[in-house]
């Protein structure tokens, strides 16, 4: 096979990465792409760093047995526990996902900020690194307890969500943030939701478009670019229910279930 035609593979701890999916292939319509949700593992931030490294690798080893050219870590906790391990193991392209931070630091005028994320992105390394780069910036941190695991069964749009939601956005506006920083790949689905707590003044952001936007420079440096004539094949896995994930994604397109 034509290395350009190779599949972009992209993982997550379950359906939340599809977010980046879908901002990859509105940009890179041509581009072939595997999607792996490893749900039943879900959430990876309530997990080691160990542990994250070892699912992280576990996907990627999945992903290049099926040939991809490049690998989209379209999951914020792995990213910033796993990516660098990633990166001295294997010899692929690999896009990471972080919170939006440094976006926010340029479009705040409060410089009071919040982000909304796992604990295992909140505790990692990299993101204090990240933080720590942005002097006289207020973070206001908070960890979305129990919004990925609802997302996860297929209850976006429920009360539940919105109560959560409610508890975690309402100290935020206390502390006058006037942006919001999703820090986990689920969050853009609770995007409808969240604007009904936030006022219009509170923007929302997050990295899926600049994720597409990397991918597609990164696939031109080692022209990958997919430039052949074909429809082109979106496949998603999933090691739990298929119903919740067929739903996000659309039912034109294949939902399998695999154990990996």
């Amino acid at each position: 096979m034509n290395n350009s035609m190779k599949p972009i593979g992209l993982f997550d701890s379950g359906i939340g990465g599809t977010s980046i999916w879908k901002e990859i292939h509105s940009l890179l319509p041509d581009e072939n792409t595997i999607y792996l949700a490893d749900s039943k593992n879900a959430p990876y931030g309530q997990k080691s760093k160990d542990e994250i490294i070892d699912l992280s690798i576990k996907n990627t080893e999945y992903l290049l047995n099926q040939n991809c050219k490049l690998i989209v870590i379209a999951c914020n906790t792995a990213t910033t526990n796993a990516i660098k391990e990633l990166r001295e193991k294997y010899d692929v392209p690999f896009i990471g996902i972080e919170p939006a931070i440094k976006p926010a630091a340029l479009q705040t005028r409060t410089r009071t900020i919040g982000i909304l994320a796992t604990k295992g992105t909140l505790n990692s390394v990299l993101f204090h690194k990240t933080v720590a780069a942005f002097k006289n910036l207020t973070v206001i941190e908070q960890v979305g307890h129990g919004l990925v695991q609802l997302i996860e069964e297929g209850k976006i749009g429920g009360n539940e969500i919105d109560e959560l939601l409610q508890l975690y956005l309402n100290p935020m506006l206390k502390a006058d943030i006037d942006c919001l920083v999703l820090g986990c790949s689920h969050y853009p689905y609770l995007v409808p939701q969240i604007k009904k707590i936030l006022p219009k003044s509170v923007k929302i952001i997050d990295s899926g478009l600049a994720v597409a936007k990397q991918t597609k420079t990164v696939l031109e440096k080692y022209e990958l670019l997919n430039t052949g004539i074909q429809k082109s094949n979106q496949v998603f896995y999933t090691n739990a229910n298929p119903e919740v994930l067929t739903t996000i994604v659309s039912k034109e397109y294949i939902v399998l279930k695999k154990d990996f």
